[in-house]
Formats: C-alpha cells, structure tokens, sequence
C-alpha cells in the first residue's frame, strides 16, 4: 500500500507468498460456498421455459394478450408461487390456509385488485406439485453427473427437539450433496450392531456397493478410547493417567467459569476463552486439553496474583489445590506429552472432515500417522525405534483395532489408483516405502475390489491388463508428461489429462475411486 507506509516484508519468499494467496483463494471460496442460495419460483425460472416443448412455449407466448395483462395473470402466479414458498420453507400446516385471518392479512397487502390467495386444496396439490417439479427441475443437473461420475450415499444419524431418532439419507458427488430422505428410527438403538446390520443390508440387496463408516468417526473413536478408557478395557491400567490429566483440566475449567468473581480475575489474564467443548464433538477431550495449554501462561499469572490470594470464600481447599496444580510443572508435561503423541491422530481428523475428496488419500494418512504417534512416544521413552513400548504397543493395538473396522478394499483400491504414490518423487522420500502394486495388502485387497465391481471375468481382465500398464508406466501411461505429472497433479486432473486413451476403462477407474463415501 504506497504512500500508506505499508511496504511488502522483505523475508516473504515468492513460494510463501504464492502458497498465502492460495489459502486466500480458498478462503473465499468457503465463504462463497456458505453463503445460502437463492432458489428461483417455478414460474419465473427460465428452467420452465426451457422445459416445454415448441408448442407449449408458443402456446405461453400467446398468453400474454390484452386480456392477460389486463387480469395480471403472470404477477398472480408469482403471488401464488410466493406464498406457497412461505408453507413450505416455514413448516406451516396447510390448514393455516383455513384460518381467517390469513386471508385478511392478504386482502390487506395484496396490491392486486381481487387477488385471492392460494387455498388449502391448490396448496396441498396443484402448487405443491409445482413446487416439486421445479425442484427436481433445478436438482436435476446434479444428478446428470451421478452416471458418470459416481455417486456416494451418506446417512447420518441425528435426535431433533422431540427427542426422536432420525437418520438422514444423503447422496453426495462432484457436484454437491443432496437430500433423498428422512427415516424415522423410533423405538431402534442405533450402535454399532444396529448401523453395522444396515450396512450388510445394503451390501448383500447392492453387491457392487461398498459400505464403509466416517474415517472421522472411526479416529474420534479410537481417540475417546484412548483418552477416556473404561475400568474394564484390557488397556485400561496403561491409558488411566490420560484420563486423569483430562479430568484435573476439567475440574479446573469449572472451578473458573461457574464463578463470576473467579471468571473475572481469568479474563484479566487471558485473552482466549476456556472451551467448553460437547462431548459429541470430534476430539472433544483433546481440543479441551490444547486450549488449556495455549492460556497456561495466563492461568499462571492468575493464581499467583494477589487478587488470587485476597480472595476468599467456602471452597479454599479447591482453590488451593487449583494453584497447585497450575504451578506444577510434572503436571504440564502430561499434557505436552499427550498432546505430542495424540497431534498426528488430530491433525488426520481434521484433514479428513472437509468436503474435499479423500477416500485416494487415506490409506496413506493412517500409515504416516501412526508412524508419528510411535516417533513421538519412543522420543518421550528415550528409546530406539528397535525396541519395544508396552504403552505405544497399547496405542497401536487401539488404533489397529478401529482402522481393522473401518477399512475396506475401497481403501486399498482409491490409494492404487493413485497416481503420486508410483512417482519417484514420493517414494524417494522414505525408503520403507513401496509403490501400491508393490504391496502385498494393498494388491490383495484391490483384487477383491475388482472381483466385486467386476464381475465378468473378460471385462476384469481388461482392467487388469490397464492397471498393470498404469502402474508400470507403459504405453500411453510412460509419455514424459504422463510420468513427470503424476507427483504435481491431482489425481482426478491427471486421469483426465492421462488417462483418456482407453476411456472405456479409465473412466470406470475415476468413477469408482473419487466417489467420496462417509457413511
């Protein structure tokens, strides 16, 4: 900003300024995504004049005569499609249209000389069947794509104000989410054995559909069955002391905020608010325990104020036991440890809980994290990689247990398929690592994958033949381009860019692999 003596820092790099007008781009087009959309009235949308044939459009055009605009009929229909907009998005009961003083309010309003609004019966059919119509009309390029770019069903479970179970039903692509419908699950305990019968349900009526679970859900999970275990969990004596920690910055919380005076001298100090975060949240626990380090500081100036200690009042034994534990430093290393360990599983969820496509990438994701978790409790335990941890062999158990749940040959398919993990670039990076048909789990996962996608044996053999020549980089897959992209480029933009000799066969690739399933 010249001539405002604000100058460009020196120190910024062309690679962190490129990578900050990324993060802006993005930003703004979150922002632009949340803003909600504008949904047309049927009778004003061109969808509807597009929709009708040449002689329905001429018919249309001869409507619009003398005696038309004499009577208004096109601001009528407005009127009308106006007001059944209002029932329908407000969750009014079609008998309002009966009450008395709805029909005054509008004779009153109403700019339109006799205009009589929309009865019980054109609400309940002919409008609303209108409405319908123009619905499906403006959801209908949306589900265009559905046939050649896949589609994921989603539910989601959830308790509205009368304390009822639902489940919503969901179908999600490239182009966005749609609503397909609400079930009632009232009198049903939705756990695991109940959402795990639906899902071998749909598996055995769908052979061809894969049935998954939330990978954040599936790491939220694993990460309440670290954080908080149970009396009798078999890990129960190595992860008691995690939910210790959890419990004394709980008991301080609420030592704070249930009290004005003590909420007072916090805010004097502290400039971030104590979270308090609901236990159906993803990582609950732990984003406690991570806003409670960031304001340590501010905590330890409190109750060694003298505010601190001129205060008084019944509960003296709790606050001193408050500043002891604020002031004990074994106490602060507790919680740099379990938030050192714990900060790869955190870091996944909040990767994977965005609308972007991850199924390609996940595979790789709970392979790095739990590589991080081990690094960082064999660099708390002094101990070589070589050696053995009772408390990290306890973690790994637990997580081993959920990603054995959770996974699927989708999995190992979408990561296969991917065309970064052949490039030298990411292989050189580590050297355990091993390009996916390298694999032994990978390749005998992808198979079934196949086996069940495919069933005839001429079509698989096909495919075979196409992912041996895309993972060996041969034919078309071995042009310079093709090979020097594979690290750079996303992998929906390299199968388009790459992968369009055979379309037959590619296609069905990118069909299957960047569907995004979270059931």
């Amino acid at each position: 900003m010249s001539g405002n003596g604000i100058a460009p820092c020196k120190k910024v790099t062309d690679e962190v300024f490129a990578e900050m007008k990324k993060l802006m781009r993005e930003c703004e087009h979150r922002l632009k995504s949340a803003t909600p959309t504008q949904v047309s009235l049927p009778n004003t949308d061109s969808l509807l004049y597009s929709s009708m044939s040449n002689i329905e459009q001429k018919k249309r055009k001869g409507m619009n005569g003398p005696l038309d605009r004499a009577f208004q009929n096109e601001a009528r229909e407005q009127c009308d499609a106006e007001v059944a907009r209002m029932f329908y998005t407000g969750g009014l009961s079609f008998h309002l249209a009966r009450n008395p003083h709805y029909r005054n309010s509008y004779f009153r309003a109403s700019m339109l000389t006799g205009y009589v609004p929309p009865s019980y019966n054109a609400l309940r059919t002919t409008l609303l069947q209108q409405e319908k119509r123009h619905v499906e009309r403006c959801l209908q390029p949306i589900k265009s794509t559905w046939s050649t770019k896949g589609v994921s069903v989603c539910s989601d479970g959830w308790t509205y104000s009368q304390r009822r179970p639902l489940i919503n039903i969901m179908a999600t692509c490239e182009s966005g989410p749609m609503f397909l419908k609400g079930i009632n699950c009232d009198g049903e305990y939705k756990d695991k054995h109940f959402c795990r019968a639906a899902g071998l349900l749909v598996e055995a009526r769908y052979p061809n559909i894969f049935w998954t679970p939330c990978v954040v859900h599936t790491l939220n999970l694993a990460l309440k069955s670290i954080c908080s275990p149970k009396q009798n969990d078999d890990w129960y004596d190595k992860c008691s002391w995690i939910s210790e920690i959890a419990a004394d910055v709980g008991f301080i919380k609420n030592f704070i905020v249930n009290h004005n005076m003590r909420l007072t001298m916090y805010k004097d100090h502290c400039k971030l608010k104590l979270l308090s975060i609901a236990e159906t949240r993803f990582a609950s626990t732990l984003v406690m325990i991570r806003r409670f380090k960031e304001v340590k500081e501010g905590l330890e100036q409190m109750v060694i104020s003298p505010n601190w200690s001129l205060y008084k009042e019944d509960d003296v034994g709790k606050a001193r036991a408050v500043k002891e534990k604020i002031l004990d430093e074994y106490f602060w290393d507790k919680i740099d440890y379990i938030l050192s360990f714990t900060a790869s599983i955190y870091e996944m969820i909040r990767m994977a809980d965005t609308d972007k496509h991850s199924l390609h990438l996940v595979y790789e994701w709970w392979d790095t994290m739990i590589e991080k978790v081990k690094a960082a409790i064999y660099r708390k335990e002094h101990k070589q990689l070589h050696e053995q941890s009772d408390f990290f062999d306890v973690v790994y158990q637990i997580i081993l247990e959920r990603w054995t749940k959770s996974s699927t040959p989708l999995h190992c398919l979408a990561h296969s398929l991917n065309p970064k993990f052949y490039s030298p670039e990411w292989l050189q990076k580590d050297p355990s690592r091993v390009a996916p048909h390298q694999d032994a789990e990978i390749t005998r996962e992808r198979k079934k994958c196949l086996e069940k996608y495919f069933s005839d044996d001429r079509t698989r053999r096909d495919i075979n033949v196409e992912y041996a020549s895309f993972s060996m980089c041969l034919d078309d897959f071995g042009a310079i381009d093709a090979m020097n992209d594979r690290f750079h480029m996303e992998p929906t933009v390299w199968w388009i860019v790459h992968g369009a000799s055979t379309p037959t066969v590619t296609t069905r690739f990118e069909n299957k692999e960047y569907s995004r399933i979270r059931v």
